[in-house]
């Protein structure tokens, strides 16, 4: 598995130490000749004092810092731009990588904590048709070092503690199923910033293989299945990944996740004028969502103009949700954050790319 991130890191021809679990990285230093404590001291500086190269770490020896820049690759993303709403202070990063691509995650306070939404790729091929990260296609995987430094780099730029973080910016991240994983272990891990798993979301659109092998690992993460329709024929006409897992595979995969950690799944639905919001669809929830005991996120479409939806009106969301109310199911509407900034996942990372087309363009004009 470590050779396996290892290899990630080869454009560059280094290790991608920042994404070594600190028991690889007690290996990697034992081959080197090196005590354990040295690899607990690098792991501190890298995952709880969040340093942001070989440099900082201060109680190391220059010497030993030098051979750590030659062998290794120290991933710190790289603050390209920062939208801030001037509606609610929510906060829109993009980051830039080493390999030159740019990633997008999103800071939003809340009375109960900060909040941090994370990518997990550079695009998505997933396909879904209301999504803005997914227009381009997928151009990689992140590594875990780079999923880390998303919330690392908010933290030190906000100033303040993150105390929730979300798997649900660009990319599919069960498409990226190991890397998740090793970030996941790691951002909760007691010898990083050691988030709560109950304080971690991860959203998938249904991925059913690896929902269920994410079930045996038996985290207490939250897992939020993005549904957006009830059956199968009209959940195929948005979602690509639907023509794969049909609706009764889904939800077979649900009550497996929810038998093996008992932590009950959250739907995310996103409501589109004349799609998928009449009452027969709020029915048709209710119906899914009652054996699981499920909590829905009720979301109003966030208008991508390549997309071609347009958001359901408030009343009728709130009629929506009261019909699943009255059958007992928990319905909410999702506050919108950063609508002002390119609130959408992949937006502000779509309209950059376009920027710079457009100046190769002109260039090459």
């Amino acid at each position: 598995m470590a050779e396996e991130r290892r290899a990630e890191g080869e454009n560059s021809g280094k290790t991608d130490i920042k994404s070594l679990t600190l028991q690889e990285l007690k290996d990697e230093m034992a081959a080197r000749g090196e005590k354990a404590f040295r690899a607990v001291q690098m792991y501190e500086w890298m995952h709880r004092k969040l340093a942001r190269n070989f440099d900082g770490m201060s109680n190391l020896s220059k010497g030993f810092r030098e051979e750590c820049k030659n062998r290794y690759l120290y991933t710190a993303l790289q603050t390209v731009r920062v939208q801030e709403s001037e509606l609610d202070g929510t906060r829109k990063f993009l980051f830039a990588l080493s390999d030159g691509n740019v990633v997008e995650s999103v800071w939003m306070k809340y009375k109960h904590g900060n909040s941090v939404c994370i990518s997990s790729q550079v695009g998505c091929r997933m396909g879904c048709r209301f999504c803005a990260s997914t227009l381009d296609g997928l151009e990689r995987n992140l590594t875990p070092s780079e999923m880390l430094d998303q919330v690392y780099a908010i933290t030190l730029l906000t100033g303040e503690r993150v105390s929730n973080v979300v798997v649900m910016g660009t990319g599919e991240p069960l498409d990226n199923y190991d890397n998740l994983l090793v970030f996941l272990k790691m951002l909760t891990d007691e010898n990083g910033l050691h988030i709560s798993q109950r304080n971690v979301t991860v959203s998938t659109c249904g991925l059913v293989p690896e929902m269920r092998r994410l079930a045996e690992e038996k985290l207490q993460i939250t897992l939020a299945l993005s549904l957006h329709a009830v059956t199968d024929e009209k959940r195929r006409r948005i979602m690509p990944i639907a023509n794969r897992y049909g609706i009764r595979e889904l939800m077979d995969a649900c009550e497996y996740y929810f038998g093996q950690t008992g932590r009950r799944i959250t739907f995310e639905y996103s409501l589109a004028a004349g799609v998928n919001d009449s009452e027969e669809d709020a029915m048709g929830l209710v119906r899914l969502a009652w054996p699981l005991r499920c909590h829905i996120n009720l979301i109003p479409v966030n208008p991508v103009k390549e997309c071609g939806f347009s958001r359901t009106q408030l009343s009728q969301i709130k009629a929506f949700q009261n019909i699943l109310e009255k059958n007992e199911i928990n319905g909410t509407i999702r506050r919108e954050m950063g609508r002002d900034i390119d609130g959408a996942c992949g937006q502000l990372r779509r309209r950059h790319m376009s920027v710079l087309r457009d100046i190769g363009g002109n260039e090459a004009c």
